[in-house]
């Protein structure tokens, strides 16, 4: 068994909340924004996507259920199978066109790394990470670039 890390990030975004859905919606695009993701394909079933992760010198694989969709408000997600993972995405209207967008992502770290990283460090590239990620996302949005 491995230790399970959760992290979550914020960003406020100059674009109406439809607009802020609809891009994040664009699962496939998603490498456009999230540097550690290097693909996501959708599959037969709606709600089930393939995704790959590479990062300093690993590579994961899973399968991803959205376990529950709120049109422009919220999106959950969980693994099936391979990398343990689970989160949400939720957006928050701030006024006419203003979006907070926060992000929550817990993940397990696989037992023979686990052992390796301490918590604290690894998180704190994680949360840098996603942290930077949301950045890219809203200035794609704000740049208007589906």
């Amino acid at each position: 068994m491995g230790r399970w890390l959760e992290h979550s990030v914020t960003t406020e975004i100059q674009a109406p909340v439809e607009e802020v859905w609809a891009v994040w919606s664009d699962l496939e695009a998603m490498p456009r924004w999230m540097r550690w993701i290097e693909s996501v394909v959708p599959l037969e079933d709606p709600d089930l996507t393939d995704w790959t992760l590479a990062a300093q010198g690993f590579r994961f694989h899973w399968k991803a259920r959205i376990t529950r969709r709120v049109e422009g408000q919220q999106l959950h997600w969980e693994s099936v199978g391979g990398l343990p993972t689970r989160g949400g995405v939720r957006f928050y209207p701030l006024g006419p066109g203003r979006t907070a967008v926060k992000l929550s992502v817990a993940y397990e770290l696989p037992g023979v790394l686990a052992p390796l990283m301490e918590p604290t460090i690894m998180g704190g590239i994680v949360v840098r990470e996603l942290q930077a990620n949301l950045d890219r996302f809203r200035d794609l949005v704000e740049k208007g670039q589906p």
